[in-house]
């Protein structure tokens, strides 16, 4: 290939989807291609798709779209959980040139062969049976944070995901690649690495091929805290139950794990969480919360939540919002349940209409906004270390505290992931919180 051809990527989805779009990306450059912005003119346009609800799905299109204006006679191509749970149906996108299944997408490069427009998208997609061997990947490059997957796959069943059958069984690196990839993270001068995985809890299960497990979640956390010239690991999510009092106890004491965690959720009703398979009832989420609080008081504590699952009732949604105006959470990821195609829960009872589940979807992240702002300000007048990032918005540079609170002061290149200890003072009229330096920058503000 011409090392004049340009590539550009776009990712739908999780933080593993981005992880794995930058390492694909990589692959593209170490065969001579030039990476672009995705709003720029390109000869190959990457779209990473993301299949958890149904919006992403309806996204896909418009993206392509989006390529073709920017160049016709590009050559498209669809990888990640859509395109391995409906390749013929990407493929049949007018446009697109070729789709990769789950283990394909890892191999792109031995795909373009020529990048001649196709009248119909040429399909390469495995059996997800098949997506049983483990690819390492990170991202790095665009953030002052990189994403480093350790896992993948799942062996869950939950009722209303199609996760296991786009990703494959649980299966997770070997903790030496896990410790290799985050010393290289460390040699780009990046001081956050944010773990990711399907179900990153379950590490260590296919850690050698097999699935028994060679190390745990907690074996990675006390291996990672040792990584040199990496200030911060945060957790990106882990389901509670896989959530070890023992894991909390060393993230309280540990020299870089961060006091922020993502726990899913999904319904505040025993009866929800028994419909849709998980492995916990309320009670074990409230200790897990309690847990955290008590080692970590200042913890940052996200949720993901689902509304509208089959079977929800006015008086199981009002049990979820009532158990969480409770809980001493900081903040609430809501997705609004969407049927997916061969699940459990599609063909379930007790459907709820659209309007009911926008209605409840809105009702959830005006109560996140409230947790949100009283999470602020319970940390007001409090020191913390900030980590400020890259981007210039509106004259700003923004960055986050160990424990997850947004600040902001104007832009100043010098600042770019630079860590600088602050005092937090109040909340602005847009949420984000003002600061005093406490030792201040040698370099003008």
């Amino acid at each position: 290939m011409s090392a004049q051809k340009k590539v550009a990527f776009y990712t739908l989805g999780c933080k593993l989807n981005f992880s794995e779009t930058s390492t694909i990306a990589r692959s593209f450059q170490d065969e001579g291609f030039e990476r672009v912005e995705f709003e720029e003119v390109a000869d190959i346009y990457v779209i990473n798709t993301c299949s958890v609800t149904d919006n992403a799905d309806k996204r896909f299109k418009s993206i392509v779209k989006s390529a073709l204006k920017l160049n016709e006679k590009a050559f498209l191509i669809a990888i990640g959980c859509y395109a391995q749970l409906k390749p013929e149906e990407l493929a049949a996108v007018d446009g697109v040139d070729l789709v990769l299944g789950a283990t394909e997408k890892f191999k792109v490069t031995d795909y373009i062969h020529n990048l001649s427009k196709n009248d119909m998208g040429e399909v390469h997609s495995c059996e997800i049976e098949d997506a049983n061997f483990y690819v390492g990947s990170y991202s790095f490059g665009d953030r002052t944070r990189a994403f480093l997957k350790v896992q993948d796959g799942c062996d869950y069943k939950c009722t209303y995901c199609t996760i296991p059958l786009a990703r494959g069984i649980s299966r997770s690196d070997t903790l030496e690649n896990v410790l290799e990839n985050a010393r290289k993270i460390s040699e780009k001068g990046i001081k956050e690495i944010v773990l990711t995985g399907v179900n990153i809890g379950d590490y260590g299960k296919g850690e050698l091929g097999n699935k028994k497990h060679e190390h745990t979640f907690l074996d990675l956390v006390k291996a990672l805290d040792t990584v040199d010239g990496i200030h911060r690991f945060r957790i990106s999510s882990i389901e509670p139950n896989l959530l070890q009092q023992e894991t909390i106890n060393f993230v309280a004491e540990s020299r870089s794990f961060v006091p922020h965690f993502h726990i899913p959720l999904q319904s505040g009703s025993d009866i929800l969480l028994k419909l849709m398979k998980r492995r916990y009832l309320k009670e074990t989420y409230t200790n897990r919360v309690e847990a955290i609080k008590n080692k970590m008081p200042n913890a940052c504590i996200g949720v993901d939540v689902i509304v509208g699952f089959p079977g929800e009732t006015d008086e199981l949604f009002l049990e979820t919002y009532n158990y969480l105006n409770e809980l001493d959470i900081s903040y609430l990821h809501v997705f609004t349940y969407s049927e997916r195609p061969n699940t459990e829960a599609v063909e379930m009872e007790g459907v709820v209409p659209q309007n009911v589940r926008n209605k409840r979807s809105k009702m959830l992240r005006g109560l996140s906004v409230k947790k949100r702002r009283a999470f602020y300000e319970s940390q007001l007048g409090k020191n913390f270390i900030v980590l400020f990032e890259s981007e210039n918005k509106d004259g700003y540079i923004y960055g986050f505290t160990e424990n997850y609170v947004k600040v902001k002061t104007p832009w100043n290149p010098e600042l770019v992931n630079t860590l600088h200890e602050i005092k937090l003072t109040e909340i602005n009229e847009d949420g984000i919180v003002r600061f005093n330096w406490l030792k201040r920058p040698a370099f003008s503000n």
